[in-house]
């Protein structure tokens, strides 16, 4: 099994996760266009465990959330990326435009989100709590985001 895996995989990786009692972060996102904040929100984000999951949005479901120029980057090219960087374990695409259905499989320890989300307004709160879990936000990098990087370039 490699670091990129299909979410039919996801059950046999979390009980030999449990089985070795490890600690699992799960976070989620788009992450089209890879930059400083992406990176620094996904090293503190594994800082709250032993295992960082990640939820990939797949290519129809940014579309969905963030219009139809998007994504920049295609699901299998973005998995690779972040599938890659030193703090996440493994990647995980997923269609739905909220990751509800992976959340209630693996059963994270801690889902983490960046702090422009409060308990009240993040709609995945209430599972993740549901089945024992923690929520934590992270701060975000200051003018660090995607569409920033979008912007700068269409204004060129």
């Amino acid at each position: 099994m490699g670091k990129v895996i299909e979410k039919n995989e996801l059950e046999s990786l979390i009980q030999e996760l449990r089985k070795e009692n490890k600690k699992i972060v799960f976070t989620n996102g788009c992450f089209d266009i890879i930059h400083l904040g992406h990176v620094r929100y996904l090293k503190e984000s594994a800082k709250f465990g032993d295992i960082l999951i990640v939820g990939l949005n797949s290519d129809s479901s940014v579309k969905k959330l963030k219009g139809d120029k998007r994504p920049i980057n295609l699901e299998n090219d973005r998995a690779e990326l972040l599938s890659e960087l030193r703090a996440v374990d493994y990647v995980v695409i997923f269609e739905q435009n909220s990751p509800l259905e992976l959340l209630d499989k693996i059963k994270p320890d801690i889902y983490t989100k960046g702090a422009d989300y409060t308990l009240e307004t993040l709609p995945e709160s209430e599972v993740v709590i549901k089945n024992g879990g923690k929520v934590e936000f992270i701060d975000l990098v200051k003018g660090k985001s995607t569409t920033n990087i979008i912007k700068k370039i269409e204004d060129k």
